[in-house]
């Protein structure tokens, strides 16, 4: 019964078998084999190499991150406006604000020719404060001259009644009236440094929301919840005019994972990969011959993340920009060489950054076929080229044969 089993199966084999007695081995299939094992050689190959391969798939997701914050890298340098002129804010949509900003901000005085003023690496004019503390004595209380008082009640430099003055909302116009200014010599300080300029750069926190970047003259305050600031300094007519002509040599957004140098650098090095490399700003040149004009650049910050073979996530920031201008000392619209100029009275001189969050994030992933997919694609390929072969080497060898057979019946008629 089993051997009447088993002999039945032979009806459905799809592999039949042929003897040696009937194989045929001719030179073209010898050269046909060649060929496909070189063709399946060479395809296997590139199928391999195409398996170790990494590639990158980029997809669009919605940003879920929540209360997270940016830093914001920036270095620009301003050759008209001396360093003491100079405030950094940041203001945002939730109602932060951040006013003259100094912590992990550095001001480099600059000479008119564009090179360092020597010594020097801040635009604070107190630079002999402590001295003059020293020779006034622990028990000297400097008034404020009707500013709002420091915790201390005291205002013993200058910078103290400057800041008392922009407390109270007052512009902080004749320091010559000032004991403090006039001991430290503020007014000779400041003609010294009336045709300097300034390089401001740093990195400071913000908000994942809507803001935006102030540099701009003067010091800036509050007052029933409006914005002020004291242009006085700026604006006077001193013989020594001052703009808001800027190049921006870096500026860029930075997630809290580029703080780690690892992470920094994988990311640089997919960046590259991807010819994600620079940022629109950078090395960006405006040029301006008025003191009240204003630049303005509107920023749209994309998250992206970045995602390696071995499950590391990096998270970054890209960001594209618009450019405006205008002038607050005329009326009147232009078109200038693409950007956009328009001139009105309101606004403040300065460079503006406002930024806006974007909701999606690109994702970019390191990937790479399975072996499964190299192992089925292999296989595809030998099967494949086989077939070919074998179905190119029946042809031939048929098609010789006819001609062969119809050679004899033909010789064999010309005999008779």
């Amino acid at each position: 019964m089993a051997k009447g089993f088993l002999a039945g199966l032979k009806g459905i084999d799809a592999f039949g078998k042929t003897t040696e007695d009937v194989k045929v081995k001719t030179r073209t299939g010898a050269f046909l084999t060649l060929i496909s094992a070189c063709i399946i050689l060479a395809f296997t190959t590139v199928e391999f190499f195409d398996y170790r391969r990494v590639v990158v798939d980029t997809s669009i997701v919605v940003d879920r991150s929540r209360g997270q914050k940016l830093s914001v890298k920036l270095n620009v340098t301003f050759p008209h406006v001396p360093c003491y002129l100079l405030s950094l804010d940041v203001v945002d949509i939730s109602g932060e604000q951040q006013r003259d900003i100094s912590h992990n901000i550095m001001k480099k005085r600059l000479t008119k020719t564009g090179a360092d003023v020597l010594g020097i690496r801040t635009g604070e004019l107190g630079s002999e404060v402590d001295k003059l503390a020293e020779q006034r004595g622990p028990d000297y209380c400097g008034s404020c001259y009707g500013g709002i008082e420091p915790p201390t009640g005291c205002c013993n430099s200058c910078e103290d009644v400057r800041q008392a003055y922009s407390n109270k909302g007052w512009s902080f116009g004749n320091p010559d009236d000032i004991e403090q200014c006039v001991q430290e010599g503020w007014s000779e300080k400041l003609k010294e440094q009336a045709e300097e300029g300034c390089n401001i750069s740093g990195r400071i926190r913000v908000n994942k929301v809507v803001g935006s970047i102030h540099l701009s003259p003067g010091r800036s305050y509050q007052t029933n919840s409006r914005q002020f600031r004291d242009l006085v300094p700026y604006l006077r007519n001193d013989g020594n005019p001052h703009d808001f002509s800027h190049m921006v040599h870096e500026f860029l957004f930075m997630a809290d994972d580029e703080y780690n140098p690892r992470k920094a650098t994988i990311s640089k090095e997919m960046k590259k990969r991807m010819n994600i490399v620079g940022n629109p700003l950078d090395g960006y040149v405006a040029k301006t011959n008025k003191p009240q004009y204003m630049f303005q650049y509107f920023l749209k910050v994309v998250s992206t993340q970045f995602r390696t073979l071995d499950d590391k996530t990096i998270n970054s920031h890209q960001y594209s920009v618009t450019h405006f201008e205008r002038d607050l000392s005329e009326s009147g619209n232009e078109d200038n060489q693409g950007v956009y100029t328009q001139h009105g009275t309101v606004g403040v001189p300065g460079a503006y950054f406002n930024f806006e969050i974007s909701p999606i994030l690109i994702v970019h992933s390191d990937t790479r076929q399975s072996f499964a997919h190299f192992l089925t694609s292999t296989c595809a390929i030998v099967g494949g080229v086989l077939t070919v072969a074998a179905l190119l080497d029946s042809i031939l060898f048929a098609t010789g044969r006819k001609f062969k057979k119809s050679g004899g019946v033909n010789g064999g008629v010309k005999l008779m």
